[in-house]
């Protein structure tokens, strides 16, 4: 199988963080996968989405960059910011940390994600953005993907 893409360029802001949700979600929903397991990465990536909306760029206006790959092993979904990004990275992924304790549920975002994906990266430099790295491992199930 060769490889499958798709890249959704938008303005961050939470009127985007359903179509960028259900643009991926139906790009992986032609996979051979379980509908909970579909649940799980759609979750995952409502979190990357909520925290680069939420973090990246308070007040002002921005971009968000979302990609999704499929190969024969693995689904990789990418969230890009070019926001603030995040000073201390292994603070901001310590369970319950937030800078926006005024939320309900702050500081679960990346807590979520590391427990519905095999693996999490994430990359941030200050005053230059965020990128967040969701892999989740399928193997020979994605074989079946046309």
């Amino acid at each position: 199988m060769s490889k499958k893409y798709i890249k959704i360029e938008t303005q961050a802001n939470v009127e985007n963080l359903a179509p960028i949700r259900l643009c991926l979600s139906t790009f992986l929903s032609n996979l051979n996968i379980h509908v909970d397991e579909l649940v799980d990465i759609k979750t995952a990536i409502s979190e990357a989405v909520s925290n680069a909306i939420d973090h990246a760029y308070d007040d002002e206006s921005g971009k968000i960059i979302a990609t999704g790959e499929v190969d024969e092993n693995a689904i990789q979904i990418t969230i890009q910011d070019f926001g603030k990004g995040i000073e201390d990275i292994s603070l901001a992924m310590t369970p319950t940390f937030t800078t926006k304790a005024e939320e309900e549920h702050a500081g679960m975002g990346f807590t979520i994600m590391e427990s519905f994906m095999d693996e999490v990266i994430v990359d941030s430099k200050v005053d230059e953005g965020t990128t967040i790295t969701l892999t989740r491992r399928i193997r020979e199930r994605i074989s079946n993907y046309k």
